[in-house]
């Protein structure tokens, strides 16, 4: 008959009771916060080490027990060099696992190697960064859907240590103050959504005293099972990124029937475990963004982009329950310059390892890097272990095949998502192959076509139907820019809007004025050329129906220009007589909601004019 988890944990602590001390390290103090707001859970700890003994120490190891190690995603230690609480800065330290002589099985150890050894008497700081997935447990198993989530987080009172502590304290963060129960033990309170054990002191090593708390939360347990990156390098300007998902909520499993009603009216009652939407956080220009399965393109999706990321908002199909799955794709490009770089002879991608969707635990995630047919003496750096393969991929106009980079990882959390980079060698003569192919496989075809190109086979130019085509591509040119200068001004505009966010940053009155009097002088220069192409539209016949618009798209673009004068005028002024915040906010609020629509009505327009 098999252990239960009361026997396994009993079983544990005797063989931590029976296993020795491993060095004359001491910490004097320990400090853990355990993070419990998300699916994933974050123990940070600050630990004080003292060397008691006589011998210097190079390394100081960590201990995990074996419910926590198989679910350890993330593991990191720093050591700050300053003197004084948050002061100096913060040096990151090599880790590996090891195996120490002597230690029960149901231990796994972690050695963390000091940049220069600790002598008798001295101590240092450190700050071990844990995080673990899939370690809440959900209880009970399954819920319908007008019940709330309830989890189970175990875990010991005492910091397990191979060495003495003799201060400690414990404090675990909850979602909120709705706690089913915990583990009593003396010396600790509840404040709110936290929990607080300690301090304790002058304990052994290997101390061990198993708590758990069981609470709600209806946090998103969104789980990719598998998540497959193609990472396409094209040495023509584009990086081409596909993301394949299968994804599953692995909180609750739900039981029951579903009703789309009660979920619709009250999504926060009936239904508050579940989730509707993904949040992906893509690099700042990425273009051409889609997202479909295998059904076919998915509408419900939105997309926001600034200078400093572009963020993409999914909806699946359904709303995702306990146990509920769902696949899908989403793809976007990015510009070749961002990630692609020259050293050493050599090119460089370097390009972000993890999921754009922090809130996503990923199971096992496959990085695909294709680099340019002709790539070769290929390298690979990343931040932390991966196992690496390569393939071949076979594409259009290819005659060997592209070289492929294959990383693979399991347990990947948002702390995963780092930099890393791809070294290869490639020839520039490589790149006109294809141009090579193309240009030798239609060469006989533009043969064929010459003579048919140069017959003149279009209607009489003197007749009503040519010259209107005529007239109205001369229109349409004219409208083309009318757009562009358009463009031009709208541009200048955020110039305008950013020196207002430099003068806040910066202080720089003059340097604001100097760009006011730079954009002043070019609206006045764009004002000019829209002047004849104006005269053009108004005595054309042809533009008489689309005239209007223009007019229209003309006087909002002049007014915009007031409002933003005197959004300028009104921010540099209030500097000037050193206003307070909230004064300068009151004046320019009026003016940024009339800026806000007529930019919106503006977009609106040019838009109109892509169309036609």
């Amino acid at each position: 008959m098999g252990l239960s988890k009361f026997d396994v944990i009993l079983v544990f602590m005797v063989a931590l009771l029976a296993t020795p001390a491993l060095s004359d390290l001491v910490l004097s103090k320990v400090d853990r916060r355990v993070d419990l707001t998300s699916q994933v859970v974050r123990i940070t700890s600050t630990l004080k080490v003292e060397n008691a003994g006589s011998d210097s120490v190079s390394e100081i190891l960590l201990v995990f027990p074996e419910l926590q190690i198989k679910h350890l995603a993330y593991l990191t230690a720093t050591r700050n060099e300053g003197k004084g609480k948050g002061k100096g800065s913060a040096v990151s330290l090599p880790i590996k696992a090891v195996n120490p002589n002597g230690m029960p099985p149901a231990l796994s150890f972690y050695s963390i190697t000091l940049p220069s050894a600790l002598g008798k008497g001295d101590s240092l700081i450190l700050e071990v960064f844990a995080v673990f997935t899939h370690l809440l447990q959900p209880f009970p198993e399954k819920i319908t859907q007008a019940d709330v989530q309830l989890v189970v987080f175990s875990e010991s009172a005492y910091y397990l240590s191979p060495y003495a502590v003799n201060i400690q304290s414990l404090n675990v963060k909850l979602p909120d103050g709705r706690v089913e129960s915990y583990t009593k033990v003396e010396n600790m309170k509840m404040d709110g959504s936290e929990i607080k054990y300690g301090p304790y002191e002058n304990l052994p090593p290997f101390s061990y005293r198993p708590i758990a708390v069981h609470f709600e939360s209806n946090q998103p347990f969104s789980v990719a099972e598998e998540l497959l990156r193609e990472i396409e390098v094209s040495h023509w300007g584009n990086v081409q990124v596909t993301e394949h998902y299968r994804v599953v909520h692995r909180g609750a499993q739900s039981k029951g029937e579903f009703s789309r009603l009660d979920y619709q009216a009250r999504p926060n009652i009936r239904g508050a475990p579940s989730f509707r939407h993904l949040h992906a956080k893509l690099p700042p220009r990425a273009h051409s963004i889609y997202y479909r399965d295998e059904i076919g393109n998915i509408s419900t999706s939105k997309v926001w982009h600034d200078s400093k990321k572009t963020e993409l908002l999914i909806e699946p199909r359904y709303p995702m329950f306990g146990g509920w799955r769902t696949s899908f794709t989403i793809g976007y490009g990015l510009p070749l310059q961002d990630f692609l770089f020259a050293s050493e002879g050599k090119r460089f991608l370097n390009i972000s390892f993890g999921c754009p969707m922090s809130d996503l635990v990923i199971d096992n995630l496959i990085v695909k890097v294709v680099l340019p047919e002709g790539s070769g003496d290929i390298s690979v750096s990343t931040p932390f272990p991966v196992k690496q393969s390569e393939e071949t991929k076979l594409s259009h106009l290819d005659i060997v095949g592209r070289p492929v980079i294959v990383l693979e990882k399991t347990n990947v959390v948002a702390e995963h998502n780092q930099y890393f980079q791809v070294y290869y060698k490639f020839n520039k003569l490589s790149m006109l192959r294809e141009p090579l192919m193309l240009i030798s496989g239609f060469f006989f075809l533009f043969i064929s076509c010459i003579a048919y190109t140069h017959a003149d086979l279009s209607i009489s130019k003197s007749s009503a139907s040519y010259l209107a085509k005529q007239q109205w591509d001369e229109v349409r040119a004219a409208i083309q820019q009318v757009q562009n200068i358009i463009n031009k001004c709208l541009a200048t505009h955020d110039r305008l809007e950013a020196s207002l966010r430099d003068l806040s940053r910066t202080g720089d009155v003059q340097a604001c004025k100097a760009a006011r009097k730079a954009a002043d002088g070019l609206l006045k220069e764009f004002s000019k050329e829209l002047k004849p192409l104006l005269t053009f539209l108004h005595s054309s016949s042809s533009a008489s129906q689309i005239y209007p618009k223009v007019e229209e798209l003309i006087a909002k673009e002049r007014e915009l220009q007031e409002r933003l004068m005197g959004k300028h005028s009104t921010v540099v002024d209030c500097y000037e007589k050193k206003s307070g915040g909230r004064e300068i906010e009151n004046r320019v609020v009026p003016l940024q909601q009339r800026i806000t629509t007529l930019r919106q009505e503006i977009d609106d327009i040019l838009e109109f004019f892509d169309e036609i």
